[in-house]
């Protein structure tokens, strides 16, 4: 870092900005003012740049970049270069000798880079590339121990350690090594010794406690079987035992013989719902259950398991069961339901208690930490392969970033786009490159509206994908008459990708002052037009009304007309063209007025009347244009995307030309100018010549020609046979009288 370093600025879009253009000028980012900054803040989504790049630079991960994020990536990045200059170059590959070696960091980094070309075959090779460092899994493909305390099965050096990691896989699931092959790391090792432990020491209180498995090994079976004849059994006993209450509800107890009525038109199975749901056995007060003849037939095949697995051995095969040794036989059980109840390891349960006692008894424990410890070992050699990517990305990225961050310097150049510039918007005959991706129209419209562009928001769409963007774009040249909602067009991102586009929402601001210029005339034509759409309409409706009444006096011809009605249309029809004279008379006196006032002035006087008629009408929307275009400003667009822009980055009239294209005929083309289906066209020049004639009559009419005619072409004497009187300025100056402007001039003869 230099101090009091020296800045060079240029100057654009109505501000200064700073020129970046030596690795003395990025080194010394700190130095800089940050009032100077062009933004103070960028988000690090919705940017035509690498979105992985800028979650390296956002050290906070908030989402934003801001200069102490961008200051310390140009320090980090210049430490581990030779020279910062490097930097400027924006090289997607980086040469290995340019690495900075004098450092540790350095050095580390310059090996984990020598290392990974050696991992890929590539040992020989100069540079390394963003290719390289990539694919992570190729890069270890080879290497059993990573640093990234995984251990692969094939890190094992024998059989036996290759099995129990195979086998804590199969109980907890794997992890992904860097390699991309599955393994397991620190926390399911331990998690896996863990249940093992636990697992074991649960069976060993059933070993230690006979009454936890009163039928030996075959506890558990008989315990299934138990299972699911218990509820069925437990509703059995219970049913007699309201029998024994009230001998009245035997019956229904049993089910009576109408609910059999249901079902007898089926057809029926042993596992039908109906046959199921009825009672285990027949039921009566104090009666033992039968264990084979006399059961629900629904029932028969778990009963005969519970018989054969339970009751023969408790009870030597007995074909019935009383309430007491039902009783009896749940207590039995309730030792070894307890037990399990307290289950532990559940999760290593599938390898077998003897496979687990296995896995605690041998060395395999302390084998597989080895192996663990091993790997991570190698954790800040992997850690240099990811600053390696680090270095890559930055040496290609940095220098771009900060030419659309310290300053515009992309944007305001035009030799390439901005970061925030999505594409291209092909609609109306322009092309608009000021397009920005949105996330809510709605709410940046809130704010970009203080831009002063003309903004227009569009959904973008790629029907053979299904994917959707929303975009606003600026249009800076041409006019606004054929811009509205709904309107269709083809929206190009940076990749090339074609877009279906559609306004959904406009901001309307001027777009040049020669569209100022003819605003208030086309303004006018548009009212008038609707003027007269609403008179047509109107007399359309009348005609209408009109004609409904007709055929209503048609169908009443037999019944005499009122008296008076045939006057009072009449006089309405009378008043009407009266009034419709009145109004042409009026406006041809006042058209009269007018052309004979101008034709009263000198000659060099008229093309000035018209100018000042013309700057009345267009003055005042061109200048509102002008003072709108001189504001018009490209930092509330991007404040609303999420920006903190720090400077008035004007878009004046020229550089808003550049941004939006018109469409013009490329130089030297043909042009055929027959249209076979043009309208028919009017002859305008004869009605021009025409009313410049009559304007001529009238002023002739008027006597303002009198004095340049002959007395026979006046219209004192062709009209009133009078010859005209003109002004004898000679004598008024030899009589001397001042007050006098006029003498009479003698007759001509």
């Amino acid at each position: 870092m230099t101090a009091n370093h020296t800045w060079r600025f240029f100057r654009a879009g109505g501000f200064d900005q700073v020129r970046l253009d030596s690795g003395a000028d990025l080194m010394n980012l700190d130095q800089l003012d940050q009032k100077l900054w062009v933004a103070l803040a960028c988000p690090t989504s919705g940017l035509e740049f690498d979105s992985k790049t800028l979650a390296l630079i956002d050290t906070d991960h908030d989402g934003r970049i801001r200069p102490p994020e961008l200051i310390a990536a140009f320090k980090w990045a210049g430490s581990c270069l030779k020279d910062p200059e490097q930097l400027l170059k924006s090289s997607p590959s980086l040469p290995l000798n340019s690495i900075n070696d004098a450092t540790n960091e350095g050095k580390q980094i310059l090996a984990s880079a020598r290392q990974i070309l050696i991992n890929l075959g590539e040992k020989d090779t100069s540079v390394i590339t963003l290719e390289h460092t990539a694919d992570t899994a190729r890069i270890f493909a080879q290497t059993h121990f990573n640093g990234d305390g995984i251990i692969p099965v094939g890190s094992a050096e024998d059989d036996a350690t290759k099995s129990a990691i195979a086998d804590i896989i199969a109980c907890l699931g794997p992890d992904l090594d860097r390699s991309g092959k599955p393994g397991i790391g620190k926390a399911k090792f331990e998690r896996f010794f863990q249940e093992a432990q636990a697992h074991a020491d649960w069976w060993k209180l059933a070993e230690t406690n006979p009454a936890i498995l009163p039928l030996g090994n075959s506890t558990l079976s008989a315990a299934v079987a138990l299972q699911a004849v218990r509820p069925k059994i437990e509703d059995y006993f219970t049913r007699c035992k309201l029998a024994a209450f009230d001998p009245r509800a035997v019956n229904a107890l049993n089910r009576e013989e109408k609910e059999y009525l249901v079902f007898t038109s089926k057809d029926l199975s042993l596992s039908s719902n109906e046959i199921s749901g009825f009672p285990l056995a027949q039921v009566a007060a104090s009666k033992p259950l039968p264990l084979k003849e006399g059961l629900n037939p629904a029932w028969t095949s778990l009963m005969g398991r519970f018989q054969a697995e339970v009751i023969r051995p408790i009870f030597n095969g007995s074909a019935t069961i009383s309430e007491s040794d039902w009783e009896a036989v749940g207590a039995r059980f309730s030792p070894y339901e307890s037990w399990m109840g307290a289950k532990a390891g559940a999760a290593v349960e599938k390898l077998g208690v003897a496979r687990v006692r296995e896995l605690l008894a041998g060395k395999t424990r302390e084998t597989i930490a080895g192996l663990i410890a091993r790997d991570q070992a190698l954790e800040p050699e992997s850690n240099a392969i990811a600053a390696v990517d680090r270095l890559i990305r930055y040496n290609r990225d940095l220098y771009k970033l900060v030419n659309n961050f310290v300053s515009f310097r992309d944007f305001y150049s035009r030799r390439d786009k901005a970061i925030f510039q999505a594409g291209t918007l092909y609609l109306d005959q322009r092309s608009c490159e000021l397009c920005m991706t949105v996330e809510d129209p709605g709410r940046h419209a809130l704010m970009a509206g203080l831009a002063g562009a003309y903004l227009a928001y569009c959904d973008v769409v790629r029907k053979a994908t299904g994917e959707k963007l929303q975009i606003v774009a600026a249009f800076t040249g041409g006019d606004s008459d054929n811009l509205m909602v709904g309107r269709n067009g083809v929206f190009y991102d940076r990749k090339g990708r074609d877009w279906d586009a559609t306004i959904t929402k406009i901001i309307d601001n001027p777009i040049s002052i020669r569209q100022a210029f003819w605003a208030p005339y086309k303004k006018l034509v548009r009212m008038v037009e609707e003027q007269i759409a609403k008179r047509a309409a109107a007399a359309d409706a009348a005609s209408t009304d009109q004609l409904s009444a007709a055929a209503a006096q048609m169908s009443t011809l037999d019944k005499p007309a009122p008296a008076g009605k045939p006057a009072e249309l009449k006089k309405f029809d009378v008043g009407v063209v009266a009034a419709l004279g009145v109004a042409v008379g009026a406006i041809g006196g006042a058209l009269a007025s007018l052309a004979t006032g101008v034709m009263s002035l000198d000659h060099w006087k008229i093309p000035l009347v018209f100018a000042g008629l013309i700057l009345m009408v267009s003055g005042p929307s061109m200048l509102i244009a002008f003072m709108k275009l001189r504001k018009r400003n490209l930092g509330p667009i991007l404040d609303a995307n999420g920006w903190a822009v720090n400077a008035r980055a004007r878009i004046n009239v020229p550089f808003g030309g550049s941004l939006t294209g018109i469409a013009v005929l490329p130089p030297g083309s043909p042009r055929d100018l027959v249209d076979p289906f043009a309208e028919k066209k009017r002859p305008w020049k004869l009605y021009l010549t025409l009313a410049v004639l009559l304007l001529i009559a009238l002023a002739w009419a008027d006597q303002k020609f009198d004095r340049f005619l002959p007395d026979n072409l006046t219209s004192s004497w062709v009209i009133k046979g009078q010859k005209p009187v003109q002004p004898d300025v000679s004598s008024s100056n030899k009589t001397g009288n001042p007050e006098s402007g006029k003498t009479s001039a003698p007759e001509r003869k």
